[in-house]
């Protein structure tokens, strides 16, 4: 039953876009293509310890939520009606039992994938940025509610009621569903790039739950990534996302221990680094930066870039890493930012310098609650030797890791300086 129980979680992290994107191409009806997915993972979870794991499990989960779909626009009152409006949603054809998306859906762009169709609506101009990106996250990639929430920073309730006001926007303008034709990608662009970057950055280093990367996630972000780069050849930006996923995606296998504790960089096994996936982003970043638009994409990339070549952690370029953070501070004035420019001034010119940018931030009260901003804090100072106020820091933290490997970690460096308290006190 375990074994089932672990291949059910994989398909959710792998296949949730697919289904629900396909549910949605099929009846125009967003809260019913997420009911019926889920209704799809639920029989996946009675019918697998019996029958077996099928050779497939996206196909089985997708033909289980499009009859579920069917069986309920059936029963309904209002069903033929809804089958009706759902005919002149749904393409021309569709997507045989084997789980592809079908390749016709009278989409003038010729992108024959659901998930991308699903992405761009979400982005559609008609709604807020903010909306757009959550609504794409809860939609594509299957996170909670509270889990973008931690994303956006903002409470779960405020972040329910905007996925709620999206949905309705969707409904009330007939934003279509499709990838926009040429002439109107530009205008989405920003928002589906914020969107992967999000879906890649919760896949890398999971906002919740007992696993720190969510490799079905990360991997899905860049293959998405790599199709958009197709759509648009002369935005740089895109290229650098790419570029930015690539960098980060060739460590994601050192980033935790065998049990499952979070390795941190400066510790983690460069040989075991995918020197391929490193090559080939440093050559996109190379190629996006030549067209002289260097953006936040571009920046973060090169960021990652300094890391990935460094053939130890002590031949890193801080003092690089940190100017460019000064510059994507100045592009996105971000406090998530001003906290990484400290770590990397608190690298380049000592712990003192990157404590006094963090304890800046910890008087405005930008990241409360962020837990990251307490373990920066630790980390800075247990360099410095202040082991009382780092033990305090490391405990502030742990009240707020999202995540089991997160803890392990803090927990360990909190044992640690306890250890250092305790040899001074005996010296």
């Amino acid at each position: 039953m375990q074994d089932v129980e672990e291949a059910v979680t994989r398909a959710f992290q792998e296949e949730w876009g697919r289904v629900v994107a396909t549910v949605i191409r099929m009846t125009g009806d967003w809260d019913l293509a997420e009911e019926c997915a889920q209704d799809a993972f639920a029989q996946a979870l009675r019918h697998w310890p019996r029958d077996g794991v099928p050779r497939r499990p996206g196909a089985w989960l997708t033909t289980a939520a499009r009859n579920r779909a069917t069986d309920r626009l059936r029963r309904e009152a209002v069903g033929a009606a809804k089958l009706r409006q759902a005919a002149l949603l749904a393409p021309r054809s569709e997507p045989d039992g084997d789980g592809s998306d079908g390749d016709s859906d009278g989409d003038d762009s010729g992108v024959p994938d659901d998930r991308l169709r699903l992405m761009f609506t979400c982005c559609h101009p008609a709604l807020p940025f903010e909306q757009r990106v959550a609504l794409t996250l809860r939609t594509l990639a299957g996170l909670t509610t509270a889990e973008i929430a931690r994303a956006f920073l903002v409470s779960e309730e405020a972040m329910s009621q905007r996925l709620v006001r999206a949905k309705r926007r969707i409904r009330q303008a007939g934003i279509p569903y499709r990838v926009p034709p040429a002439h109107l990608l530009p205008e989405r662009t920003r928002s589906v790039l914020g969107v992967l970057y999000l879906l890649f950055n919760e896949g890398y280093s999971a906002s919740g739950g007992d696993d720190l990367v969510r490799r079905g996630l990360s991997g899905e972000a860049v293959r998405l990534a790599r199709l958009l780069t197709g759509l648009l050849p002369g935005e740089p930006e895109a290229t650098g996302l790419l570029a930015l996923m690539l960098l980060h995606d060739a460590r994601a296998a050192t980033r935790t221990g065998p049990d499952g504790t979070l390795v941190p960089l400066e510790e983690q096994d460069r040989s075991r680094w995918d020197a391929g996936r490193i090559g080939e982003g440093v050559r996109l970043l190379e190629d996006a930066l030549r067209q002289g638009r260097a953006g936040p994409y571009q920046i973060q990339a090169a960021i990652a870039a300094c890391h990935g070549t460094a053939p130890t952690a002590a031949d890193t370029d801080w003092p690089q890493i940190a100017a460019l953070y000064d510059r994507l501070a100045r592009l996105v004035p971000s406090p998530v930012v001003e906290l990484n420019r400290a770590v990397a001034v608190g690298m380049a010119e000592g712990p003192a310098a990157g404590l006094a940018l963090a304890d800046r931030l910890r008087e405005s009260g930008a990241l409360a609650g962020y837990h990251l901003l307490p373990a920066t804090r630790a980390d800075l100072l247990r360099r410095l030797g202040r082991t009382h106020e780092a033990a305090d820091a490391y405990r502030e933290a742990l009240g707020s890791a999202p995540t089991a490997p997160e803890r392990r970690y803090l927990t360990r460096r909190l044992n640690e300086v306890r250890a250092q308290q305790d040899t001074t006190r005996t010296a």
